[in-house]
């Protein structure tokens, strides 16, 4: 009789540590309570149509930019390559989106040039400006024309942080792109613990 209420306790105990449980402790910030950052439909580099949906049941990566970005992106890009490496196996649980902020020179083909060098599993998005500014709209992402760009020269000042969402699709991080590798991969690492 002793042992049953002994394990009821241990139960009892646990459902409250379970309930009590801190939320994770994240290097980024925890943007967990936004309501924004829904489905959409581009382009991708392969030329078929994408939704961010279609990734349900991975951690998915989000970076803003464009190809012909003279300082941010390609560094960007190179620091995601080096943090999915450090996934090992759990690299298949994640997806890197890079979403062009310029349309207009970034079409299919210009980022089938560009992305895959910096890792074959990355996927780069393009579409109508339309379609690309309702995409930055509703993740709160603001882009436009440097107007203090030379004559010939492509230059798109853009947000540049790096957004994530969890296995269910729902945006939880707003990381710098400045952040040390250590630290994503320590947030990646809780989001790709979490069920999908």
């Amino acid at each position: 009789l002793i042992y049953r209420y002994l394990r009821q306790a241990v139960l009892i105990a646990a459902l409250f540590v379970a309930a009590c449980s801190p939320a994770p402790q994240f290097k980024s910030t925890d943007i967990s309570g936004v309501e924004w950052g829904g489905d959409f439909t581009l382009t991708a580099h392969t030329g078929k149509p994408v939704k961010a949906s279609d990734f349900h049941g991975k951690v998915v990566v989000m970076f803003f930019g464009y190809t012909h970005c003279p300082d941010v992106c390609s560094p960007a890009l190179v620091k995601l390559d080096q943090v999915v490496k450090r996934l090992g196996e759990s690299a298949r649980d994640t997806q890197v989106l890079f979403v062009t902020v310029d349309p207009g020179h970034d079409t299919v083909k210009q980022l089938a040039g560009f992305i895959p060098p910096f890792n074959p599993s990355f996927i780069g998005l393009t579409g109508s400006d339309k379609e690309i500014a309702a995409v930055a709209s509703d993740y709160k992402v603001a882009y436009g024309s440097n107007p203090q760009a030379k004559p010939g020269q492509i230059l798109v000042d853009h947000f540049t942080g790096i957004l994530v969402k969890d296995r269910k699709g729902k945006l939880r991080l707003l990381v710098k792109n400045d952040i040390a590798l250590d630290d994503l991969e320590h947030d990646l690492r809780i989001l790709l613990k979490e069920a999908s």
